[in-house]
C-alpha cells in the first residue's frame, strides 16, 4: 500500500468552489477506482484555507492510474489558479490503519 499525505493552501475567497471540486475528486476516486482504498479530506481547524488529504492506494500503479482518471483531470483543471502556494506530498506506508494492521 501506499499513502498520501498532502497540504494545499487556498488563495482566499475560493474555498467553497475549490472545496466543491475536492469533493466530487475524493468521492470519485474510492467509488469508481478499484485501487483507492481511501481518500479523506480534511480541513484546518485555525484555517479553512488550509486543506489536508489523507489518500491510500493498493499500490504504485492505482496511484499513477488516479492521476489519469476523468474526475482527476478535471479536478487539476478546474483549481489550477486557486492555489495559494506550492503543494505538499508526502508519500507513506500505512502501519495502522482504522485501528487494525495497514
Amino acid at each position: 500500500m501506499i499513502a498520501l499525505v498532502v497540504i494545499i493552501e487556498i488563495k482566499p475567497g475560493y474555498r467553497q468552489q475549490f472545496m466543491e471540486s475536492m469533493l466530487d475528486d475524493a468521492q470519485h476516486s474510492v467509488q469508481d477506482e478499484p485501487g483507492c482504498l481511501r481518500f479523506d479530506v480534511l480541513e484546518d481547524r485555525q484555517d479553512s484555507t488550509r486543506i489536508f488529504l489523507y489518500e491510500v492506494y493498493e499500490d504504485d500503479a492505482a496511484l499513477e492510474a488516479h492521476g489519469q482518471t476523468p474526475h482527476f483531470l478535471r479536478w487539476k483543471k478546474t483549481v489550477k489558479d486557486w492555489f495559494a502556494s506550492e503543494t505538499v506530498v508526502y508519500r507513506a506506508t500505512p502501519v495502522l490503519q482504522g485501528g487494525t494492521d495497514g
